[in-house]
């Protein structure tokens, strides 16, 4: 029987997996047992077949297990697990990050009505200090950030699909994620996009996560031209040179 004085959970958690089940079973733990009074229910979307390692297991928060008869893109995959989401707020997380407190209460403790997507601060295995804030996605900018002395911004652009708390009404007000970026290029789009709808995007800077990068593009021929090809699709569209100028 359901304790009528409790409070609702707020968040839906969609998490894909590329034969990462290995890697996802120590995130499902850690939502489980850090942020369990806030997740309602983590769809975990397998988009390469795979050994089934979650559902041996036994999970206080309700797992539902999508398996596509077809590989997709990273926004189509989310795109359809939040077609599965009833609560107010969508949670876009990666295999790979790790979390240490709960995260989710503290960024949802003070939210204005118009902030469409809040995230945490970024760290790195073994660093204590977070990854700088994402400046306005250009090629000058990715050569500026590769040299020393660059200063990232204050304030962030835009944030990495690693971890990407939506608000559900904003989510859906921007139709998602556009599907027509397989992998890479996505994550800044839809920030634009969003801003450029009227939505607030945050950071907090007293939450921090871990991220145990795998960075795929950086030993893969294929994650390298899927990372090149969105790169050039996000400054040949109409939002970024509208979000640009916004900026600017």
């Amino acid at each position: 029987m359901t304790n009528p004085q409790q409070k609702p959970k707020s968040v839906t958690v969609s998490i894909v997996s590329h034969r990462q089940q290995g890697l996802i079973l120590p995130l499902l733990e850690q939502l489980q047992r850090l942020c369990g009074a806030q997740v309602e229910k983590i769809v975990v979307t397998v988009n390469v077949p795979e050994l089934d390692l979650i559902s041996s297991k036994a999970w206080t928060t309700p797992i539902e297990i999508v398996t596509n008869a077809n590989s997709q893109g990273f926004g189509a995959n989310h795109n359809a697990a939040f077609l599965r989401c009833a609560t107010p707020w969508f949670l876009v997380l990666n295999p790979d990050v790790r979390l240490e407190t709960d995260v989710l209460s503290l960024l949802l403790a003070s939210t204005s009505p118009r902030l469409g997507l809040t995230a945490p601060r970024v760290r790195e295995p073994g660093n204590l200090k977070p990854e700088p804030h994402r400046d306005l996605l250009t090629p000058w900018e990715i050569l500026r950030r590769r040299r020393g002395g660059y200063q990232p911004p204050a304030h962030p652009a835009w944030v990495p699909g690693l971890f990407m708390l939506f608000r559900s009404e904003a989510f859906r007000h921007i139709q998602g994620f556009d599907r027509r970026f397989f992998m890479y290029g996505e994550d800044f789009d839809i920030c634009a996009r969003l801003e450029l709808s009227g939505w607030e995007l945050e950071v907090r800077e007293d939450v921090q996560v871990v991220h145990e990068a795998q960075r795929d593009s950086h030993r893969s021929r294929k994650h390298l031209y899927w990372h090149i090809s969105s790169l050039a699709r996000v400054w040949l569209s109409k939002a970024f040179w509208r979000y640009r100028s916004l900026r600017n």
